[in-house]
């Protein structure tokens, strides 16, 4: 669909470029009768310039593109009502043009909105991280220490950023379709927090833009369709519970978050501990299982599940279902979400981190 607008915009460009020639008498353009001034047909150049800056701004995918055409759209607009016997027709290339750079414009927007929360995200000073010492982990319950070691996060230095990047695919509804979507992370970790940031092509011309953010013990989870529309904006209690368990859950990919004093562990078993997370005035806890080996195998907890009659108190599990190692840590980096309803399981999400960066993220 960019490579058809684009084309769109090109031919466009080069219909206004017909009225320079036109003006200055370079070929002789039968299709235009009317007289063209030579300060109209500078208008008519440098309205074709846009388009062309527009096109080539749209194909290298940068989010300013629709700056150009906007003003692209209004010099064209203008020659086409000067001469409108003859270029009445360009009003619907217009009309297109100034669509695709509303929807441009709201996804600029909605990017802008994410890179300043980012930047005011990751503003906080940090200490110079110190390694993870096998004395702390022993403060641990004992399957926690196996994994950690397991993990081989020990005499590693402690994670307190991380940038992750993911692909995957997701159900909006139990007996729905799955859709791929590609999505982008930030965490830290000594006050815990993340941004997640997606894109989803639902269809050639519908993209939903989504954000999921957990900062200062508050989440907000914020959907639009086309950048435009808000399908989701949830929060409140509820949404601040789920948050902090996501991002409770999550430490599977950055293990030695477990020494943070926020965390609270009970060991059940030889091959499970409980984990009650604290932050703000919200209190969560969950269950992690492990196998003999010391992997982490599935994380479950009570979390709030959204219907439209209000949010109730379900299961939530998450399953390991591959291993990796990331810069010598091993983690578990492809993963399932399910819903444990009483209609049956609902699986909606499957994940996969495709890279992962520990203190030392993007720009």
């Amino acid at each position: 669909m960019r490579y058809f607008f684009a084309f769109i915009l090109l031919v466009h460009g080069l219909i206004h470029l017909m009225g320079f020639v036109k003006a200055f008498k370079l070929a002789e353009i039968s299709q235009l009768t009317q007289v063209v001034s030579k300060p109209s047909g500078v208008f008519w150049l440098l309205t074709a310039v846009l388009l062309a800056l527009t096109t080539t701004l749209l194909i290298l995918q940068k989010e300013i593109w629709w700056m150009a055409a906007a003003l692209a759209v209004i010099l064209s607009q203008a020659l086409i009502f000067t001469n409108w016997q003859e270029a009445k027709f360009g009003t619907i290339a217009n009309v297109i043009i100034l669509a695709g750079l509303v929807v441009g414009y709201a996804d600029w927007s909605f990017n802008t909105m994410v890179k300043r929360e980012l930047k005011k995200f990751r503003s906080t000073t940090l200490p110079t991280p110190q390694p993870v010492l096998p004395e702390r982990v022993k403060m641990l319950p004992p399957v926690v220490q196996k994994w950690l070691h397991r993990s081989k996060v020990v005499g590693k230095e402690e994670v307190q950023v991380v940038n992750l990047k993911q692909k995957g695919e997701m159900k909006t509804k139990p007996d729905g379709n799955w859709i791929p979507f590609e999505a982008e992370q930030y965490n830290t970790i000594i006050q815990p927090g993340f941004i997640w940031q997606t894109r989803i092509q639902m269809m050639p011309l519908v993209t939903i833009l989504g954000r999921d953010k957990y900062e200062n013990g508050r989440g907000n989870m914020l959907i639009k369709a086309l950048g435009l529309f808000a399908i989701a904006d949830s929060k409140g209690p509820s949404t601040d519970q789920g948050t902090l368990l996501r991002n409770l859950g999550e430490i599977c990919w950055f293990p030695s978050a477990a020494l943070q004093d926020y965390i609270q562990w009970e060991q059940l078993d030889s091959l499970s501990a409980k984990a009650t997370m604290t932050y703000g005035q919200v209190t969560a806890s969950g269950v992690f299982r492990f196998n003999h080996e010391g992997d982490l195998v599935s994380f479950e907890a009570k979390r709030f599940y959204d219907r439209k009659e209000g949010a109730t108190l379900e299961d939530w599990l998450v399953t390991i279902t591959g291993y990796k190692e990331f810069h010598g840590v091993r983690i578990g980096y492809k993963s399932e979400v399910t819903w444990k309803l009483k209609t049956g399981d609902y699986t909606w999400l499957k994940l996969e981190v495709t890279d992962i960066r520990y203190n030392n993220p993007r720009k």
